[in-house]
């Protein structure tokens, strides 16, 4: 029976597994030259000899330099070594973390038998190399004991988020490989869209944009003949109608008329319906107080529903072929496209210095100002007075909550569309810059 191995784009597979047990083969027949950086082939660049273990250290320095370039870049790349040794893994891992990328490992677990017997037929190797081979094996079993699984596998306590354990070489000569994108890729939709601000539970005025911009409801939920609206996060809170907002949003997402990405006020609500301690501050108390109210069966009902919604948003979205990116806070471009807790922090919260302001809300850096990427990115999260366009990106929060706009943006047109608060219905915490 094939076997299919599923590795994430992008991400860093680590090989691991004793001289002789098929690394360099198994990866020949499922990597292209190019993504594949092999130990032996920078042995010979260095010294024109694969054998020459005195490059070793030469050929390390230039496979970490060429795989700093490809990460940076967002390209996975699989490193053909032994990587039986912990702290040659915990580097990979380390660069991989560096980079935003996933770790992956590829465990080659081979008997020491068949890989002497491999190793045996390779030119200038053989007997001389047994007692090398068989202390890479006993590295090898001291870090994963024999019959390791693949759901429990020690290497993911090291850091690597996939594991694949490969136990014989039938398996090694019939597995294939499937490369899945990371839900933060959907550079395949093209829209045209219409991205919508920050809500904060303004129901009526979330439905006056809609119809503005040519939505009508069907059979309850809300859609446009030839347009996709996308939702920028922060729909709760503040607001006197958060649950309904979000259920609005929801809809057109299970119904294939809308995206969205979360908000940091999402985060706070999917941690509360799993059950965590979150302070009721910044208007959370106003949503909390929406689900209260509900009967008992209703409520269980929703949150369960909600709960479920929430955990399956992406961080931001990377669409329109790379041209446009959509984060609730913003995206700068080393981060576009990848999957990080470092990535979801920025996406809900933007660059800040961990430090508070004379208000007690977090010192934000400015990160559209120092922005050179390619493609357009468009973010909410600070409240501005006037939506402008600064280096390629755009914040179209324009305060709703706080008496000011509910603000849509229609890509690729880039025209503004917008409806005013119907009043005030909370107070900014700071004043509105711009």
């Amino acid at each position: 029976m094939t076997r299919t191995l599923s590795i994430p784009t992008p991400s860093l597979v680590v090989l691991v597994g004793p001289s002789g047990a098929g690394k360099s083969t198994l990866a020949r027949r499922l990597f292209a030259p190019t993504e594949i950086l092999s130990s032996d082939a920078l042995r010979a660049m260095v010294r024109d000899d694969e054998n020459d273990m005195g490059a070793t250290n030469d050929a390390f320095e230039v496979l970490h330099l060429v795989l700093e370039k490809r990460l940076a870049a967002g390209r996975l790349t699989v490193v053909d070594a032994t990587n039986v040794r912990q702290g040659d893994r915990a580097g990979l891992v380390a660069m991989a973390k560096r980079h935003h990328v996933t770790p992956v490992a590829i465990v080659l677990d081979v008997g020491l038998d068949a890989c002497l017997r491999h190793n045996a037929t390779r030119q200038h190797r053989g007997e001389a190399s047994t007692p090398y081979v068989t202390s890479q094996h006993e590295s090898l079993r001291r870090a994963i004991p024999e019959g390791a699984s693949d759901v429990a596998h020690p290497l993911k306590r090291e850091g690597f988020r996939v594991v694949h354990v490969l136990h014989d070489e039938a398996e090694h000569a019939s597995v294939t490989l499937t490369r899945t994108k990371l839900d933060v890729d959907r550079r395949e939709l093209q829209g045209p869209f219409d991205i919508i601000g920050d809500v904060h539970g303004c129901l009526d005025e979330l439905t006056q944009l809609l119809a503005r911009l040519g939505y009508a409801p069907s059979d309850g939920v809300w859609s446009h003949p030839s347009r996709t609206a996308l939702f920028l996060g922060d729909l709760v809170d503040r607001g006197p109608a958060s649950i309904g907002s979000l259920k609005l949003a929801q809809a057109m997402v299970e119904r294939g008329h809308a995206l969205m990405v979360p908000g940091n006020h999402e985060a706070r609500l999917e941690r509360a319906l799993a059950g965590k301690n979150v302070k009721r501050t910044h208007g959370f108390d106003l949503t909390m107080a929406e689900l209260e109210s509900m009967s008992g069966p209703e409520r269980r009902v929703t949150e369960a529903s909600l709960a479920s919604f929430l955990h399956t948003l992406p961080s931001h979205l990377v669409l329109d072929g790379g041209e446009l990116v959509v984060a609730h806070a913003g995206m700068k471009q080393s981060l576009q496209g990848r999957d990080s807790g470092t990535v979801k922090a920025f996406a809900h919260y933007g660059d800040t210095t961990g430090e508070t302001d004379a208000y007690g809300l977090p010192v934000r850096l400015d990160w559209a100002r120092d922005y050179t990427g390619d493609a357009v990115v468009v973010y909410g999260h600070t409240p501005v007075l006037e939506a402008e366009w600064v280096n390629g990106t755009i914040c179209i929060d324009t305060g709703c909550v706080f008496g000011g706009r509910l603000t849509a943006l229609r890509w690729p047109e880039r025209e503004l569309v917008q409806v005013p608060a119907a009043r005030r219905y909370a107070e900014p915490a700071r004043p509105l810059s711009g």
